[in-house]
């Protein structure tokens, strides 16, 4: 599906005077996607037919991503895209909801979890730094956090971007030049923005007691899918997950890197099948 296909298809929520992008499809109960940086809720579109036959699936555009407003004073933050959320799941009349996110969306359900644990009947993460103090940002992530950030996100371009973007993914499964223009498609203006979009990460740091407890709490189920050669977030997460919160239901994808719902689709989706079916079990 082209990013063209893919927003045709949606439709666009009143945030606070911002324009937020979102669509739905299929019935059943809830899921909604959280997307990560520096991508869009496209990022989903390899699942979303799949996933649509079985549950009600929900994605959205936070505001400076995608096809939402890209304001140059924002707001930016993991707190606003988490009420970002909670409006695109009141505008369809839905209150307990499953969850599935990767990379910055694992931050955004981290905080929806801290904010009320009782809504959510489960979450699956993929790869994401939900321990900052194991992330490991690339070089330009660093860049852009710096003080040299407005001049490094008027630098990056097209091919910039591809050989960059390319650099998290396994080395067998890196994603073609169609590909990769679709990323950049929904990337769009926003590139401009990236030294705003990063705050995230100091985000992280400065809230992390309030983050990592609310996912080890262990009322919700938990899984987390990961992309093990992932310099960012790969097999170094699973062991620190292991360790904080034993049971966990967790895959591990060989030779897979950041974006295994691009990489390995197929087997995410069997994985997340799976976890679904373990919590429908338990939920007897």
């Amino acid at each position: 599906m082209t990013p063209t296909a893919w927003r045709s298809q949606g439709q666009f929520l009143d945030w606070r005077g911002l324009r937020i992008f979102h669509r739905s499809e299929g019935s059943g109960e809830p899921l909604l996607l959280l997307h990560g940086f520096p991508t869009s809720s496209c990022d989903w579109h390899h699942l979303w037919a799949d996933l649509g036959k079985k549950y009600q699936v929900i994605a959205f555009d936070y505001a400076g991503f995608g096809f939402s407003s890209k304001p140059a004073d924002g707001p930016y933050s993991v707190f606003a895209y988490a009420d970002q959320a909670e409006a695109v799941l009141q505008q369809y009349g839905i209150g307990e909801v499953h969850l599935l996110a990767h990379d910055l969306g694992d931050t955004v359900a981290q905080e929806l979890l801290a904010r009320s644990h009782e809504r959510f009947l489960s979450v699956c993460l993929l790869n994401g730094g939900i321990f900052p103090e194991l992330h490991r940002p690339r070089l330009i992530q660093r860049l852009l956090a710096s003080p040299l950030g407005p001049l490094v996100s008027r630098s990056i371009n097209q091919k910039r971007f591809a050989k960059s973007f390319g650099e998290i993914f396994g080395p067998d499964t890196q994603p073609g030049a169609e590909e990769l223009a679709g990323f950049w498609e929904c990337v769009g203006s926003g590139v401009h923005i990236y030294h705003r979009l990063i705050g995230y990460m100091r985000e992280r740091r400065v809230n992390r007691e309030r983050w990592v407890p609310a996912l080890l709490d262990e009322s919700v189920p938990l899984a987390f899918i990961d992309g093990l050669v992932d310099p960012i977030s790969g097999a170094h997460v699973v062991q620190r997950l292991r360790e904080l919160r034993p049971g966990t239901r967790i895959t591990e994808l060989a030779g897979i890197g950041h974006y295994p719902q691009t990489e390995a689709p197929a087997a995410v989706l069997n994985a997340y099948r799976d976890f679904r079916a373990l919590v429908a079990k338990t939920a007897r």
